[in-house]
């Protein structure tokens, strides 16, 4: 828990320094200690999150939500919105037999 609240704090200091890079950085550990420390993820979500991984212009990803499913936060570059859409499904489809849904905001 401590670690994760440090993490916020340094999240907090790359949002206000526009840093994507530490951000998403930021976001990866973030979803490491819910899958190993907290043992919260599932394998669907590990799916999602590993996949961003390869997708270009993705800085990170985590899941968001009580955990065992759901959804995961990606933090993209704008113009790779779409790639990231189209990657993400089909690995997500590939990986689970399951369809993603995106959401952009």
């Amino acid at each position: 828990m401590v670690q994760e609240n440090a993490r916020v704090l340094d999240a907090v200091v790359a949002l206000e320094a526009g840093d994507s890079e530490r951000l998403g950085t930021l976001m990866d550990a973030s979803h490491e200690s819910l899958r190993t420390d907290y043992e919260v993820s599932c394998a669907e979500l590990d799916a999602l999150v590993d996949a961003t991984r390869e997708i270009p212009g993705t800085f990170g990803a985590r899941m968001t939500g009580a955990g065992f499913g759901g959804c995961t936060v990606n933090l993209v570059k704008e113009e790779s919105a779409e790639l990231f859409s189209e990657k993400i499904k089909e690995s997500y489809l590939e990986s689970t037999g399951l369809e993603a849904i995106v959401y952009r905001v």
